[in-house]
């Protein structure tokens, strides 16, 4: 594909995801975000609303605004900050619900690190973009008390999940506590994205502390040496509880990873060897996803279980990732390979993944293609991954001229 091609496939789908949310993602009645739309584009007004996608909703409209400086995307991030000000924050504890019902109510109001990570992500874009000093006053809080209360001092990394008073708790939602999941690989990569956006506008010590702590993290517990993929579920200690193969969590930290060190290095001289580190962990996690990738469509596979069984699923966010990730390493290596398996990924989300009569993106597809899912907004399916990969991409493809 000619790249200037790509470019303005990749430009015009940014503009038309952004459409779609604006369009059919407010509840004009109820205030926020509808909490899931079908296929059909029909929202469920009972549907409660979660902070990752709103947070997501924050972050995809403040990023927008900040690359296009489109007023447009203004009125919608401006919205998101409102409602997550409004209606997720704790006034009493500090930080922010899981979710709250659909007319705004607490629902429910454990404090997991993944949800708090995200309202830290939405919060320092917004910044970003606007420069908005009540934003930053409250992502400051938030990533103090995310430290203050979550952060382990003695084995480093975070715990998964506290109660509404950051107290201990029992009720995990992304592992499992009966078997002393606490501490995720998911949730560490998205903490580490939120540390780095937050970095860009408030550079300050402790957040460069937590960047570095959180990359030695995944050089020493995270990533495994000898297959260079990501175990995903430990307990205190990190000692391996659970575990899978996702290919699409490796490919997307394969570039989430340099970025971090790079954001580092650019203040810190002496975090330049970290830099190298990193670049080529990621390089080698880059190489062993390529087994997800299959070369027969150009899709990526979802999961290696542990008892051997490949989920073939081609998810949305895993096809975005990938499409990032693969030139992320093309960057690296400027090995054609990955560059090919960049713009097959592309390929593979226009012909199966965009719904070209309702707008947006399907959830997947399975191998022969045919879709999956029936939500194109929901607790979990946000505009945060392709809207970002399209951002990504475009970026990238600049710097290849």
């Amino acid at each position: 594909m000619d790249l200037a091609q790509l470019r303005a496939e990749l430009r015009q789908e940014h503009k038309d995801i952004l459409a779609y949310w604006q369009r059919y993602a407010p509840d004009a009645k109820q205030g926020g975000f509808y909490g899931r739309v079908n296929y059909q584009n029909q929202p469920d007004i009972r549907a409660d609303k979660g902070i990752v996608l709103n947070a997501r909703i924050l972050c995809s409209f403040s990023a927008a605004l900040r690359h296009t400086h489109h007023e447009e995307y203004r009125t919608t991030a401006d919205l998101a900050f409102q409602y997550i000000q409004q209606h997720f924050v704790d006034p009493q504890h500090g930080g922010v619900y899981w979710s709250v019902t659909a007319d705004g109510q607490p629902k429910y109001p454990l404090k997991h690190l993944y949800g708090q990570a995200f309202a830290l992500y939405g919060l320092s874009e917004y910044v970003r973009a606007t420069r908005s000093s009540p934003a930053l006053a409250l992502a400051k809080a938030q990533f103090q008390n995310m430290v203050r209360h979550a952060y382990d001092p003695h084995k480093g990394g975070f715990v998964e999940a506290l109660a509404q008073d950051w107290s201990p708790a029992t009720d995990y939602i992304i592992s499992k506590y009966d078997n002393h999941e606490s501490k995720t690989m998911n949730t560490h990569l998205h903490l580490l994205e939120s540390f780095t956006s937050l970095y860009h506008v408030w550079p300050d010590k402790s957040v460069a502390d937590q960047i570095r702590g959180m990359l030695r993290v995944f050089i020493d517990h995270i990533v495994d040496p000898r297959t260079y993929r990501m175990n995903l579920f430990m307990d205190n200690d990190w000692k391996v509880r659970r575990t899978a193969v996702s290919y699409g969590h490796d490919i997307e930290a394969s570039w989430l990873l340099p970025e971090a060190a790079n954001v580092l290095a650019e203040r810190n001289s002496t975090d330049k060897a970290l830099q190298k580190t990193i670049r080529t962990l990621a390089i080698n996690m880059a190489r062993a996803a390529v087994t997800g990738f299959d070369p027969s469509d150009g899709g990526m596979n979802y999961e290696l279980e542990p008892d051997g069984h490949l989920n073939t699923e081609r998810s949305w966010w895993v096809m975005a990732e990938a499409m990032v990730g693969f030139m992320n390493a093309y960057q690296l290596t400027h090995e054609r390979a990955f560059l090919d398996k960049s713009i097959r990924s592309w390929e593979f989300i226009k012909k199966y993944l965009l719904d070209l009569k309702n707008g947006e993106w399907f959830n997947g597809v399975t191998i022969d293609h045919k879709v999956l899912g029936n939500d194109k907004i929901s607790m979990w399916k946000a505009p945060y991954h392709n809207s970002r990969s399209c951002l990504e991409m475009l970026e990238r493809l600049e710097h290849l001229r």
